[in-house]
């Protein structure tokens, strides 16, 4: 090949790579302001079951909107991870365990204050299947969480004991992940604890807000989940900056 200069090819080449190189996996995930899913990033999909959606026992407000939005999401990322509640029938977090309680009244247990729910997500029954239309094949993993009966259970990564494992943490930090985004239900409890803990864990946190539902108790429950997740340097982002 005449004119061809190998070394000087070489060199131009090296160059590019270290360069490549020395941005690391954040260059490579950040273009342009938007956020470019790889290899080290994962999307946590949060609790998008029948229960939570209208026509649940604990239904969130437009809880079923979000599922088209994260079927889309999801094919943006190559690890994808499941959350789904799996509580026994005789659950410490149900009202119905609890005489003269209602749903959405509060208890202290051993682990602070508990808010007292509906029956819902029952291991086994239809209410704890996956939202009609959520369809994201590539899982690869489904964590259950509140099966200890005696225990609450919002974040994926913990109990609401604190001191409980779901084995998230460990999965994760094997297979080599570093941020982790959150998409589901709902928004101020199940979500806000997972992205919280997340960061706690030494992950980045992304909270997908317009591909979650809050429940939002007493009306001010979904602002001040935000207050402490950004406290906590959880991220708030939308759905059209994953490209």
């Amino acid at each position: 090949m005449a004119g061809f200069d190998r070394r000087r090819f070489l060199k131009l080449t090296a160059g590019s790579a270290a360069a490549a190189g020395s941005l690391g996996w954040v260059g490579q995930a950040i273009a342009g302001g938007r956020i470019v899913p790889n290899e080290h990033d994962v999307l946590i999909v949060v609790d998008v079951q029948r229960c939570f959606i209208p026509g649940g026992s604990l239904a969130v407000e437009h809880g079923d909107e979000i599922v088209p939005l994260i079927n889309r999401i999801a094919t943006r990322f190559a690890n994808v991870v499941l959350t789904q509640d799996w509580h026994t029938p005789d659950h410490v977090s149900f009202a119905s365990q609890h005489p003269g309680k209602k749903p959405f009244e509060t208890i202290h247990l051993s682990y602070g204050t508990q808010v007292l729910w509906p029956d819902h997500c029952v291991q086994g029954t239809e209410g704890a299947k996956f939202a009609p239309g959520l369809d994201i094949p590539k899982a690869t993993l489904i964590i259950r969480k509140g099966y200890h009966p005696n225990v609450d259970s919002y974040s994926a990564f913990l109990e609401a004991d604190k001191k409980t494992p779901t084995g998230l943490t460990g999965y994760l930090r094997e297979r080599g992940m570093r941020r982790c985004f959150f998409a589901g239900l709902a928004t101020d409890f199940c979500v806000a604890w997972s992205a919280m803990d997340a960061r706690a864990a030494g992950f980045e946190s992304y909270v997908i807000e317009d591909a979650c539902r809050g429940i939002n108790l007493g009306g001010t429950g979904l602002a001040e989940a935000w207050k402490e997740m950004t406290a906590k340097g959880v991220q708030r982002i939308q759905s059209d900056a994953i490209v």
